[in-house]
């Protein structure tokens, strides 16, 4: 199954088209947010994705400023773009499950979860990473490329192994 997964931004947002049957990245990307919407509503219709992973803000009762609010607003244009293509719901996750799924402690911070995601792919950055003449499976992830793998990965791990269970 290939997995849209992004990680949305107030401006800008990441993505990470994964394919879970053989544990590989098949496109990602760092857009700002207008441009996004036609790579979400491509990979619908083109069905190059099969389900769609969005991260969701939660709330932890603290006071947040506008960027928040408009992260959720993109969010919710995320998903509509989705869902009227594709015609299957955008799932929403919270960064605390990803926490406790791939470190088993929602107090992990972003490095704990690129670790996490290394060890996974690796064991170790030489073989996750790679380098330029020995590219891993993760060479060329950057910056909030990181979060959205990191959704894809507990989506497939936790969402797809849920709904197998509900089918039998």
């Amino acid at each position: 199954m290939n997995i849209l997964a992004i990680d949305p931004g107030n401006e800008q947002s990441a993505f990470v088209l994964y394919d879970d049957g053989d544990a590989s990245i098949v496109s990602k990307g760092i857009y700002p947010n207008g441009d996004m919407l036609p790579i979400v509503d491509q990979l619908a219709r083109s069905q190059n994705a099969d389900a769609c992973a969005i991260e969701m803000v939660a709330s932890y009762g603290m006071a947040v400023g506008r960027e928040v609010f408009e992260t959720v607003f993109w969010i919710g244009r995320f998903a509509e773009r989705w869902e009227a293509a594709a015609r299957t719901p955008a799932r929403r996750l919270v960064r605390r499950d990803m926490k406790m799924h791939l470190c088993g402690n929602n107090t992990a911070k972003d490095a704990n979860i690129r670790q996490a995601l290394i060890d996974r792919f690796g064991p170790g950055k030489d073989k996750a990473i790679g380098k330029k003449a020995t590219p891993g499976p993760l060479y060329g992830v950057r910056a909030d490329e990181w979060a959205a793998l990191a959704l894809a990965v507990t989506f497939a791990d936790t969402e797809t192994t849920n709904e197998t269970a509900a089918r039998q």
